[in-house]
């Protein structure tokens, strides 16, 4: 456990902070906390940050807990794994999730940890990682989609101080820029977390010279407490005392051939407290989805979700974590055990959504979101130019897909949208300005997003017309299984990968692949699922429908699944929707909560014959496996 050194040891007393100055507070360090992703995008060099904003920054309290941040990681398990003392000007770094308590999740993730101290006093925490486009390993990018353990996806950073007494250790961090195949951009992305968290801490500094620092240090404890009782109030109302949840998804392949991961989560409400329980999980996954989270952040995705849902107005922070009781078992898709791969853990992180979703819903369907684009699907090019200036110059590039968002109670999914609603595509001028490539389309899918009085988001067709030899490299999921809808809303549309080569052959493409040569004339079609559907389609009203056909989003055919008859140009035809509407009424069971699609043995018996790939085959226990392979 790490050691602070403080030349200030004297006891901070507690004050009674009036609502204007607590509320002066609470928007100075969420305005700080906007301004460390501000000085970020304007220092990086790689355009997963620069431009996709994939960075994650906080703010918390002398204890480590989350006061004001994006996403989050945690403090408190990182300082609990770190041996060893920490002072004014120091910062820590690490991209070991074995090694910090998974306070991130997978080595391409660069995390910095800065203490903040006013006059010789811890007074909180800046911290920030984010997602280096390369990190070294076998593959581009350090994402190999069939890695088995953590040592093929580069290199793995203990935790160390990169600074300190506010002096850079540059033989370390020499060391660690020798692995990557881009370090310029490494340097920059890793100076710009460093500038972030040094002004997280300069505006905290002025805060505590502003208000003084037991008003500042009361203040943080108001904010942690006032999420403390809003978090009590929404727990029970949303969960009855004793009455146990379950909700199941999947993850359809990790790269090896397994799949699909049932991801099963339970939540009971003890009291004022909930449990969640991961016991029931899939096992340890052989490839790199592996998605290690531990107790502290599932508390804080819980968090983020019910605030969200129920209450968008409260400041969601780390106060309500002692109301979340978590179990999560060793061996598990969610806990794996070292040196278990985990490049690929993103499908992971977005399916928590689903399931938290899932789970809340079955109280109030009301409330309910249907499945929607819970990924971040990657796409990676690189190669060596072969002509021109830059001949015999490496080109790397790392990008986040986008895809529907799901129907929800107030409204339609976004079409092509991200699930992080601060992440950004990176424009297509850019690509086609420092990269060679052509984006030949890059537009919406209409019919991938389900059918439902409020439709799913639709998926995108991003075609990428390649002009120099290279490889490319794909992280996507729901290929096999389907975003489901809710309250009558229909499945969204699965995704699907293929290249049309310059010979005129098409290849299909798994969702998880690296190494894919390709060459100038070569078209990647990168098309992404749609979200799932809310409330029943034939509720939506006809001449809605018939505009989205006009606008392309929906087709004439798919209109039918919203019992709306119209031609191919849009022109509705009134008397012939009123009729197939009744009929449809007619013939329909009752509406269900969750249409999860068909049946998964359905599923995997059409595999082949649906997606042009092989159904994966049941998922293993990885320790059974690996003590039979010694035993031989």
């Amino acid at each position: 456990m790490a050691e602070i050194l403080q030349t200030n040891t004297e006891p901070v007393g507690r004050v009674d902070i009036d609502p204007v100055t607590l509320d002066i507070i609470e928007n100075a360090l969420r305005n700080a906390r906007y301004e460390m992703d501000e000085v970020l995008f304007r220092t990086a060099l790689s355009p997963g940050i620069r431009e996709q904003h994939d960075e994650f920054p906080l703010i918390a309290d002398p204890d480590g807990k989350m006061v004001v941040g994006q996403f989050g990681l945690s403090v408190p398990d990182f300082l609990d794994n770190f041996d060893g003392t920490i002072g004014e000007g120091d910062i820590l770094m690490t991209s070991d999730p074995y090694a910090c308590g998974a306070a991130i999740s997978h080595a391409n993730d660069w995390l910095l940890v800065m203490p903040i101290f006013h006059e010789g006093r811890l007074v909180g925490w800046a911290s920030m990682f984010g997602h280096m486009s390369d990190v070294g390993g076998k593959t581009p990018c350090s994402m190999p989609a069939d890695a088995r353990t953590i040592y093929e996806e580069g290199v793995v950073i203990p935790p160390f101080k990169l600074y300190e007494a506010g002096k850079l250790n540059e033989p370390a961090l020499d060391i660690i820029l020798n692995q990557v195949r881009m370090p310029e951009w490494n340097r920059a992305d890793l100076n710009g977390l460093v500038a972030a968290c040094t002004t997280a801490a300069r505006r905290v500094g002025e805060l505590c010279d502003r208000f003084g620092v037991e008003t500042y240090l009361s203040a943080l404890d108001a904010l942690l407490d006032r999420n403390y009782q809003a978090m009590k109030v929404l727990l029970a109302t949303l969960f009855k005392d004793g009455e146990t949840l379950e909700f199941s998804d999947y993850i359809c392949d990790d790269g090896c051939g397994y799949g699909p991961y049932e991801l099963k989560i339970s939540l009971t409400r003890h009291g004022e407290k909930v449990h969640l329980d991961f016991s029931h999980a899939a096992p340890q996954a052989v490839g790199p989805v592996n998605y290690f989270i531990n107790e502290n952040l599932v508390r804080m995705f819980f968090g983020i979700y019910v605030i969200t849902v129920a209450d968008p107005q409260i400041l969601w922070n780390d106060g309500f974590y002692p109301l979340i009781d978590v179990t999560i078992p060793e061996d598990s898709f969610w806990k794996p055990r070292h040196p278990a791969a985990l490049n690929a853990r993103n499908h992971g992180i977005g399916r928590v959504f689903d399931l938290f979703g899932g789970l809340l819903g079955q109280t109030n369907p009301e409330i309910l979101n249907a499945a929607g684009f819970s990924s971040s699907p990657h796409f990676m090019y690189s190669g060596h130019y072969t002509s021109g200036p830059r001949a015999g110059e490496w080109f790397q590039l790392y990008s986040i897909g986008f895809g529907g968002v799901p129907g929800r109670p107030v409204g339609d999914g976004p079409d092509g949208h991200s699930l992080w609603p601060s992440f950004r595509n990176i424009p297509c001028e850019y690509l086609e300005s420092y990269y060679p490539l052509r984006i030949e389309r890059w537009e919406t899918v209409p019919d991938s997003g389900g059918a439902g009085l409020h439709r799913g988001g639709n998926g995108v067709d991003v075609a990428y017309r390649f002009e120099e030899p290279g490889t490319i490299a794909i992280h996507d999921d729901r290929w096999l299984t389907y975003p489901w809808g809710v309250n009558g809303g229909r499945p969204g549309e699965r995704g699907r990968k293929w290249i049309d080569r310059a010979d005129g052959t098409r290849e299909i493409l798994p969702s998880k692949i690296h190494d894919v040569p390709v060459g100038p004339g070569d078209v990647l079609h990168f098309v992404t699922w749609g979200g799932g559907g809310w409330g029943d389609p034939l509720r939506r009203p006809a001449e809605l429908v018939a505009l989205e056909v006009r606008r392309g989003l929906v087709t004439a055919e798919g209109a039918r699944d919203y019992g709306v008859v119209c031609g191919e140009d849009g022109t509705l035809d009134e008397r012939a929707t009123e009729e197939l509407r009744e009929r449809m009424r007619a013939e329909r069971e009752e509406i269900p909560v969750f249409d999860m699609g068909p049946p998964l043995a359905e599923i995997l018996e059409r595999c082949e014959e649906e997606t042009g790939l092989p159904a994966p085959r049941p998922p293993v226990d990885v320790r059974s496996a690996e003590a039979l392979r010694g035993r031989r």
